[in-house]
């Protein structure tokens, strides 16, 4: 499935555009802030309902505007069509049609349109919390399981009611006991998921780290669980008097984090900027292909200001990559106009460019 157009309407800083794409590169060129990442986002929106980059819908409404929609018209593989619209306004309502017909579930939606973002913001996978490497699994996960998306979102709503009682005067013990057990039915499916995911994923980040770097570095990715430790029921026993006296629950797929290391240290104080950026590009080029393998089409792969900080011999492996007949639809953004032209030639593929000013696509 691709892409064919998309329309926008007071989407952050573009006001209004029309734009018909083609089916294997897009290249998009501006000046920093000139609204390429933005149009990215708004392609993003249309398959995840939410943006890449804020949890908060109404930041993504154009400022001075009270509302913005967004439709786009996609080609199926069996040459139907599919038609997504999605609006919200500085109210928080929001809805989303699929062929004019409204979902009573956002989650229903996602997978339908598999999309992997890579954008220099990747970075806070390296040098922030855990949490910024849950959120990548789980954002991976939920496009390829329903049952794991139904999972993670039950599991934070019995969280929440769990750590509520905890700060509580007086502890119903039954209650709480209530929640450990459903806690740990769908810590179980949580964990087990990651699991076999971070297995299918870490000899596919090496492949690709390997062909960017020309083999210069080894990488590897450790994934760490509590549950590595036995069943989350008999760790929440083991642990419910400091749950008691922190006042929130201190053990479980909450606490779940990813290390990525180079040469066998975290990359985060071993690596360059260059073998840093190297490193998030192989992990999400290994996100695209297990997700091609699972949902049997390719993904649209959204490539944001991607060739800063890479060397020629990076980049260059890079552009053999993704021209391959193993990518599908491709969205490149470069504030330099010559490289893109030059990445066009190099690549001698069907494509289409767009240049962007304040917002406006022509």
């Amino acid at each position: 499935m691709y892409l064919k157009k998309i329309t926008v309407n007071n989407f952050k800083n573009i006001p209004e555009a029309h734009i018909i794409f083609s089916p294997k590169i897009n290249c998009i060129t501006g000046i920093n802030g000139s609204g390429k990442t933005n149009l990215l986002d708004a392609v993003y929106y249309l398959s995840m309902t939410k943006s890449f980059f804020s949890t908060v819908d109404h930041l993504s409404i154009m400022y001075d505007s009270d509302c913005t929609s967004l439709n786009g018209e996609y080609a199926r593989e069996d040459s139907g069509v599919e038609n997504i619209s999605l609006s919200f306004n500085s109210k928080g309502e929001k809805f989303l049609k699929r062929n004019s017909r409204n979902y009573t579930r956002f989650s229903d939606h996602i997978g339908l349109i598999p999309v992997v973002m890579v954008s220099p913001s990747d970075i806070s996978l390296i040098n922030d919390s855990g949490d910024e490497r849950r959120k990548f699994i789980n954002a991976i996960l939920s496009q390829i399981d329903k049952e794991y998306l139904r999972r993670l979102q039950n599991y934070n709503q019995i969280l929440i009611q769990r750590n509520r009682l905890l700060k509580g005067d007086i502890i119903q013990e039954e209650l709480l006991s209530i929640f450990d057990e459903q806690l740990s039915a769908n810590a179980s499916y949580i964990f087990k998921k990651r699991e076999e995911f971070v297995e299918r994923l870490v000899p596919l980040v090496k492949e690709y780290y390997n062909l960017l770097s020309g083999e210069r570095e080894a990488v590897d990715i450790e994934y760490r669980s509590d549950l590595h430790e036995g069943s989350l029921s008999d760790i929440l026993v083991r642990t419910l008097e400091k749950d008691k006296y922190l006042g929130y629950t201190s053990s479980g797929v909450q606490r779940d984090d990813l290390i990525f290391c180079m040469k066998g240290h975290p990359i985060k104080r071993g690596g360059s900027q260059g073998q840093q950026k190297s490193f998030l590009i192989a992990l999400k080029l290994a996100q695209f292909a297990v997700m091609k393998k699972i949902h049997g089409v390719s993904p649209i792969l959204l490539l944001d200001d991607l060739f800063d900080k890479l060397d020629m011999l990076r980049v260059e492996q890079l552009l053999r990559l993704v021209s391959s007949d193993f990518f599908g639809q491709i969205f490149i953004t470069d504030s330099n106009k010559v490289r893109i032209s030059n990445i066009l030639d190099e690549i001698d593929g069907e494509s289409l460019s767009f240049e962007i000013e304040n917002g406006f696509i022509r």
